[in-house]
């Protein structure tokens, strides 16, 4: 509805609300890095936001998503009497589907952008070639995508089948010497949550490695439109 007052506990959520909806958020994470120019009341992190600083803002709306942000969080915000919405994403389609749920619920028509991204992603070809990687997401320890995971299906949309898909977790920590083995033909090394960089990180493994924009590879938002065209150069420069 007009005037929804708007917390964000989820970066790429954040980055959504603001481009579609100018002025409805009142509050977002120290994560929530997009746009560069948010000024909005900072209520601590994704996992340990400040409850009592949310209820201060009075908000209409608090979003969230059942990955990054604490049921108890959530639980205290509830019986504070603030409405919470909670995303689940584990693919892209679920992806577009929660992104309109969400900016539904702030006011918002249907963006431009998200038509946009639609497309792009539509318009993707067949790949040529298939390739088995995996993508670490963490390290000290080794932690990496397994299964039901958005940033595993938008790679894999791009030609590139993860190695752990099937694995019983989500982010299951892996041994190196294994993830060594299993990473075939690539591995994926994107700059958040773990920031690996061309010092930090390809030197563990004898596979080529692809450093990806965590942005585009893991969040749901505007980034989206640009993100095929992105992840697909940053995979090409790994063979170069």
């Amino acid at each position: 509805m007009p005037g929804t007052r708007v917390v964000s506990l989820v970066p790429s959520l954040t980055e959504a609300v603001a481009v579609t909806v100018p002025g409805a958020l009142v509050g977002a994470t120290e994560w929530c890095s997009h746009p560069a120019d948010l000024d909005v009341a900072r209520i601590g992190g994704t996992k340990n936001p400040d409850v009592r600083g949310i209820v201060a803002l009075a908000p209409d709306l608090v979003i969230a998503n059942e990955e990054e942000n604490r049921a108890p969080d959530l639980a205290q915000l509830r019986a504070a009497g603030i409405e919470v919405l909670v995303t689940d994403v584990r693919d892209l389609p679920g992806a577009f589907r929660e992104l309109v749920r969400v900016l539904t619920a702030c006011g918002a028509g249907r963006p431009r952008w998200l038509d946009e991204a639609e497309a792009e992603w539509a318009r993707l070809p067949v790949p040529e070639a298939r390739l088995r990687a995996v993508i670490p997401i963490w390290r000290r320890p080794w932690m990496v995508l397994g299964r039901d995971t958005f940033a595993g299906d938008l790679l894999r949309r791009l030609g590139v089948d993860n190695a752990y898909a099937t694995h019983a977790e989500r982010y299951p920590r892996i041994p190196l010497e294994e993830l060594r083995t299993a990473a075939r033909d690539l591995v994926v090394l994107p700059d958040e949550p773990y920031r690996f960089t061309p010092e930090d990180g390809p030197e563990a493994f004898p596979a080529p490695a692809a450093l990806v924009s965590g942005r585009h590879l893991t969040w749901y938002g505007p980034s989206l439109a640009q993100a095929p065209a992105v992840l697909s150069g940053a995979l090409r420069a790994a063979f170069r």
